[in-house]
Parts: structure tokens; sequence; C-alpha cells
């Protein structure tokens, strides 16, 4: 009994050993992702609290479409480490070329809706204080990003699912360097530049996106091994792989956009409350973020190991997997919770020096903190499914969460109810322990059930 059971824990001493592994440099690039919208929050905030909502509302639409092609390249990652897994790495290189297409042409169509629609869209709002009006020229140079970030987001997929996530994360703390030296010398204006406030935090957002595409890319093609992943020749067709690998891009683009839609719906529900709330509610999501950066992460490890597994029909790897991926996500974000509810004052000092703005983002962000745990849990449940090959029920489950209940919920408690900020947090905390929920017990039913049944 003694030797099964020390056996059992070195097995899960070496599953936890190997999300580390990979969930490690996931996590630092994902966090150079927010630390990248820190900065621009940051710079734009100290220079003026008025700027911060421009730069807010004009994010909002923005990430809408961001996101969504997000979820619609993750099909990237997943057909990658399923071709590792079946020990076939010569497919991994047709998922990349597919991804970048994809990556290309959503970028494309996205900007335009963006540029012809986004200004309609917020001139539409009934935003207070002149919101719309100075957010749309912040959307018009965020639009013109997506392209080169969907890119990078496609290469990134593939180098993880190759298990090497490390050329990401440097490639994405290279373009941070870049993201705010340009945020220093636009916002502000300095060296005798103009000062362009959020314009200019957009433009260095453009500037750094097609930094990072141009290192990922470049490296790519000079890595090790890369002939032996097909990735200089066009691949046979292979029509159900190409079909699958769309198929969980749809899921994870589904829920990804119900998801930040109605996070961005809450974004106007702020706007009608007033530019304090929605500058509040920013730096809310911003600090929400970057904790999320962590469990992120861990899903995208937790994604990899499973979809290996699956590749390799490997019923227990993918239940262990699964497993080693809940606790982590629950000890990385039960740490963050309480880091922001001990310090929330000094954070909401560090993104603005107006003490009315301050008085509204400390206690938004204690009562944030309740809901940190949840949302690392439901995104790691999510991305394990669709690794499995379960699209459909995550998406189901986002849309029920956030939509159905989120949105009405935030609305009805923040306005009718006259409960303001604090009612939009609530509501994101009962509909994040709602996916939470049914995810990880989807996940845990499936398992019971084996690969493949």
């Amino acid at each position: 009994m003694a030797v099964a059971r020390r056996a059992h824990m070195a097995v899960s001493r070496r599953d936890l050993a190997e999300l580390i592994k990979l969930a490690w440099p996931v996590v630092v690039a994902r966090l150079g992702i927010q630390v990248m919208g820190l900065t621009d929050a940051v710079v734009v905030g100290q220079y003026s609290a008025t700027q911060l909502g421009y730069h807010a509302l004009a994010w909002a639409p923005t990430m809408i479409a961001l996101v969504t092609g997000i979820g619609l390249l993750q099909g990237v990652q997943v057909m990658t480490a399923r071709a590792i897994g079946e020990g076939k790495p010569e497919k991994a290189g047709a998922a990349l070329r597919r991804g970048v297409v994809y990556a290309l042409w959503i970028g494309l169509v996205s900007s335009l809706i963006l540029v012809f629609a986004g200004p309609l869209f917020l001139r539409s709002l009934g935003m207070k204080d002149g919101l719309a009006e100075g957010a749309i020229p912040v959307l018009l140079v965020f639009s013109l990003s997506l392209t080169p970030n969907l890119i990078y987001i496609a290469a990134t997929n593939f180098v993880e699912g190759l298990g090497r996530p490390g050329m990401g994360a440097v490639t994405m703390w290279a373009a941070n360097l870049a993201n705010l030296a340009l945020n220093l010398l636009l916002v502000p204006g300095t060296f005798g530049l103009p000062a362009l406030g959020a314009v200019g935090a957009a433009c260095a957002t453009f500037g750094s996106r097609v930094v990072m595409m141009i290192i990922l890319l470049g490296w790519i093609t000079k890595m090790p091994g890369a002939k032996g992943f097909g990735l200089f020749k066009p691949p046979a067709p292979d029509p159900a792989v190409e079909r699958e690998q769309r198929h969980v891009g749809y899921g994870a683009g589904a829920s990804l956009f119900v998801e930040v839609a109605a996070f961005s719906g809450m974004n106007i529900v702020a706007g009608w409350l007033g530019g304090l709330a929605v500058a509040g509610w920013a730096v809310v999501l911003n600090v929400a973020a970057i904790v999320f950066m962590a469990p992120l992460g861990i899903s995208a490890a937790t994604s990899i190991l499973v979809g290996q597994a699956y590749g390799a029909k490997d019923s227990a790897a993918v239940t262990r997997a699964g497993i080693t991926g809940f606790i982590a996500a629950i000890v990385v974000t039960s740490a963050g919770a309480l880091f922001v509810g001990l310090c929330a004052p000094l954070v909401a000092g560090a993104y603005s020096r107006d003490p009315a703005l301050i008085a509204v983002i400390a206690p938004a962000l204690v009562l944030a903190s309740l809901f940190f745990v949840a949302d690392g849990l439901q995104t790691v449940g999510a991305n394990a499914l669709r690794a499995r090959g379960d699209v459909v029920v995550p998406t189901v489950t986002h849309v029920a969460s956030y939509a159905v209940v989120m949105l009405p919920l935030g609305y009805g408690l923040a306005l009718p109810a006259g409960m303001g900020l604090t009612g939009i947090v609530w509501s994101v905390i009962w509909a994040s322990l709602l996916s939470a929920g049914l995810l990880v017990g989807r996940f845990g039913w499936l398992s019971m059930r084996g690969v493949g049944k």
C-alpha cells in the first residue's frame, strides 16, 4: 500500500512539474499582454482621468474583436499539441500555416468593421461627458493593430503547442519595452512632440504589436527542427483536420465573444453611470485581467497536456492533466485575491492621483477579488474540455453565465437597484461561480467516461 501511494505521489509530482514547465513561460507571456495594457492605463491615467475614460471606452469594442479572434485561433495550439501527441510532428506546421491565413483574414475584416461601424456604435450609446466623441479617434487607431496582433497569437499558439513557449514570452516583453517607450513619448508629449493622450497610447499599442509579430515569426523560421515540422512546404490536403481546427476555433471564439461582449456591455452600463464609474470599471477590469493571466497561462498549459494525452488516447493522462490544472489555478488565484483585497487602496493609487476616482476604485477592487478563483477555474475548465474535443458545452456555458445571467443582472443591480459599480461587480461574481461550477463538473463527468466515449 505504501509503495503504491508513493508511486501515485510521484506521478502527481511529475504531472505538476510538467504543468509548471509549460505554464510559467505562458504565464509570463500572458502577463506581458496585461502589463502592456497596464502601462497604457497608468500612463494615460496619470496624464488625465478624462483621457483614461476615452481609452477604456475605445478599448471595449476593440477587445471584443481581438479576444474573439484569439478564440478563433485556438485551434492552432490544440492541433499542434495533438500532432505532437500522435507522434506526427510534421503535421504541426500545417496548423500554423492555416492559422496565419486565418489571422490575416480575421484581423482585416475586424478592422474594417471597427473603422466603419465603431463610431456609429459609440455615438448610439448616449454616453455622458462627451465620452463617445473622445473615444472615437482612439478606437480607429486601435483597429489598425488587430492584424499584427492576431498573427502573433497564431505564432504563439504554435510554439506553445510544440511545448516551446519561452520565445513567446521573450517576444512579448521585448514588445513591452517598445510600448513603454512609445507611451512616454506620445501620451504626455516629450522632446517637443504633441501630447496625444489616449490616442498616443493607441499608437504605442500598434507599434509594439508590429514588433512582436516580426520577432516571433522570424524566430520560428530559424528555430531548431523547423524543417521537421513541415513549415516550409504546403501541407497535403486533410479536410478532416482542417475542419476540426476550424471547429475548435469556432467554439473558443464564440465563448470568448460572448464573455468579452458581456464585460464590454458592463462598460456601457458604467458609462451610463458617468465618467468616474467607467474609469473605475476600467481599472477593476485591468487589475482582474492581470491576476487572470496566471490561470490563463495554466489553462494554456493544461490544454497542451490534455491535447497531447488526447492525441495519444491516454484517458488517465487526460484526467490527471485537468485535475493538476484546476489545483494550480486555485492556488494562484487565491494568492491574487488575497493581495488585491488587502492592498486595494495602494493599487488604486497606482492608477490615478484623483481622490474621487480612488474612492470609487478601492472598494470595487476588494469586492472584485471574490470572483478571481472562480474565473480561473472556468477558463482552465473550458480549455481542457476543448482540448479533449468537447467544443459545444463550454460555449453554451459561457452564453448562459455571461449573456443570460451577468448582463441583465449587472444592469439591474447597477441602475434600477442603485448599487452603481458595486452592482456590476456582484454580477461578475455570480456569473463566474456559475460558469466554473458547470465547466469543472463537465470535465469530471467526461473523465469518468474516458477518451472517445
